[in-house]
């Protein structure tokens, strides 16, 4: 499944137009990563939270060369999934 079947399942579950499916997904997506952006953990009850946490900086190889690289500390994203999509899973 990807985001123009996303789009397709609100569209037929809501109606109107696809094009309105497809802003409606896109303005949900765009919501969770301008939260993530700002350091806010984004909660969807029933889904579970999304958060950044930091990853330290390292040392790293170039694999075509061998040579060490330091790469820079950076913000990463994090998804915890909650209880009912878990048990809805199994």
């Amino acid at each position: 499944m990807n985001k123009a079947s996303i789009a397709d399942k609100v569209h037929e579950m809501l109606g109107g137009t696809k094009a309105q499916a497809e802003r409606a997904v896109d303005l949900v997506v765009d919501s969770i990563i301008g939260g993530l952006k700002g350091g806010d953990e984004v909660s969807i009850a029933g889904l579970g939270i999304f958060s950044t946490k930091m990853r330290a900086a390292r040392q790293g190889r170039n694999p075509r060369t061998g040579e060490s690289i330091q790469i820079q500390a950076m913000r990463i994203p994090k998804f915890r999934a909650a209880k009912a999509l878990k048990d809805a899973v199994k």
